[in-house]
């Protein structure tokens, strides 16, 4: 039985991950006007992730016979300055992210809800990446800002081409 104040925490959650989905749709709507079509595709994949851990989320909400409550969520930043501003928000928003996980963690070990403990465990780890791509991103990014074409190279030769992840939880509406 997963404890009610880490499902209540867990639904903040899915507006969080449902968030950063749009924030991450805005970047990449950015990039695709500025012709960049790498960091864009690389920016529409992220958002689909976000929306994918929302998912992941709900899944395990009924899975675990909680109430599912999808939040509404805040208008994302719609524009930005330049190709560097977009990728110091996303891994400001990891970041934050990274805190709103852990905070999840903390809250299932308190209430000695050990399935939700280690359903988060995969979070944790995804976290540890999102985090440190972002801030590989933004190092090449801050480098190459007059330079787009080495942004783009950057993303092609080191990003995507990831694989599913077997250890993911399963997430809602999923085949």
């Amino acid at each position: 039985m997963t404890a009610t104040r880490f499902a209540e925490a867990l639904n903040a959650q899915i507006g969080n991950e449902l968030a950063a989905h749009n924030q991450y749709l805005a970047v990449a709507v950015h990039y695709d006007a500025l012709t960049m079509p790498r960091l864009a595709s690389f920016f529409y994949a992220q958002a689909l992730e976000e929306r994918e851990h929302a998912m992941m989320m709900v899944q395990y909400l009924l899975d675990t016979d909680a109430e599912v409550v999808i939040p509404g969520v805040e208008a994302p930043v719609p524009s930005f300055d330049g190709v560097v501003a977009p990728i110091e928000l996303a891994l400001a928003q990891e970041k934050r992210v990274t805190d709103q996980i852990n905070n999840l963690l903390r809250i299932a070990r308190e209430e000695s809800d050990f399935a939700s403990e280690q359903f988060m465990q995969w979070f944790i780890k995804e976290q540890v990446e999102e985090v440190a791509t972002m801030s590989d991103l933004l190092t090449v990014a801050t480098r190459n800002a007059e330079n787009l074409e080495r942004i783009e190279e950057y993303v092609a030769r080191e990003q995507g081409g990831e694989g599913e992840d077997a250890t993911a939880p399963k997430a809602a509406g999923g085949a």
